[in-house]
């Protein structure tokens, strides 16, 4: 199979009925898995592949676990998933662990100790956890690693998101997510896309400097593409716009009390 540059995102065809490739280098490739969930809270669940070895992040709802998996049959055999990144317990995010861990059942579970406190209410307590807090790197036997960058109240207390080292893809979870009918894979227009992230983030973020924060654990981290769990991927052309939207981004309790600020 030929490679799949970063650069090629802006011009990727979706078939909404199989998996989407958005980087392929070598023995390493990223993909979109849905779902075809068509409303404004879609949620987008990511494979990324390294040799025989395979890690899903943010595996969705239970809803749509089957569709998950049957695109995952499509690419590998799903037994080949070694890890589940479950950026916090949401349900759109987390549920379908439970499903997951019935039929592969020694795939870890890579998660933050405080999300993990939560997680056996979907069902199951009997699984390996892996800390991201405690380990910051999750390495495949290539030797390839992704990289685990917290971003405490946004909008969890113990969310993070994965940093994949080879396609330079930053797996934001609810970071940079957006609520959108009219869906595309890529946002094209970011001044648009910016309104759309508003409707997400003004609600579910707590506040600016939360915001800030983040943004200064990012510092050095060479990012091509952000990928949401919710709305559209943000392709090389827009990082940057994307960091200045959430350094300046007004939410949560900014808005809220915004008569006690000084």
């Amino acid at each position: 199979m030929n490679d799949i540059a970063v650069t090629q995102l802006s011009g990727i065809q979706v078939d909404m009925t199989r998996q989407t490739t958005l980087f392929r280098q070598g023995g390493h490739a990223v993909y979109w898995l849905g779902i075809t969930d068509e409303t404004a809270f879609r949620c987008n669940t990511y494979l990324i592949c390294d040799g025989d070895q395979a890690v899903i992040t943010d595996p969705g709802s239970r809803a749509f676990f089957q569709q998950v998996w049957e695109r995952v049959e499509q690419i590998i055999p799903p037994e080949q998933v070694c890890g589940l990144v479950i950026s916090h317990q949401d349900p759109d995010i987390a549920a379908s662990m439970v499903d997951w861990l019935e039929r592969v059942p020694g795939c870890d579970i890579i998660t933050s100790p405080r999300t993990n406190v939560l997680l056996p209410h979907y069902g199951t307590a009997d699984y390996s956890f892996f800390d991201i807090s405690e380990n910051g790197s999750y390495q495949f036997a290539s030797g390839n690693t992704l990289d685990f960058i917290e971003s405490p109240f946004l909008h969890f207390p113990g969310a993070f998101t994965t940093y994949d080292s080879v396609s330079k893809f930053l797996f934001s979870s609810d970071i940079w997510a957006a609520l959108d009918i009219d869906w595309q894979l890529v946002a094209s227009d970011f001044d648009e896309h910016t309104m759309k992230m508003n409707l997400f983030h003004m609600d579910n973020m707590a506040f600016n400097l939360a915001a800030r924060g983040f943004l200064r654990r990012l510092e050095g981290v060479d990012i091509d593409a952000i990928l949401p769990q919710h709305g559209s991927i943000i392709d090389p052309g827009h990082v940057e716009e994307a960091k200045n939207y959430l350094n300046e981004l007004r939410c949560g309790t900014d808005i809220v009390y915004a008569d006690l600020e000084d």
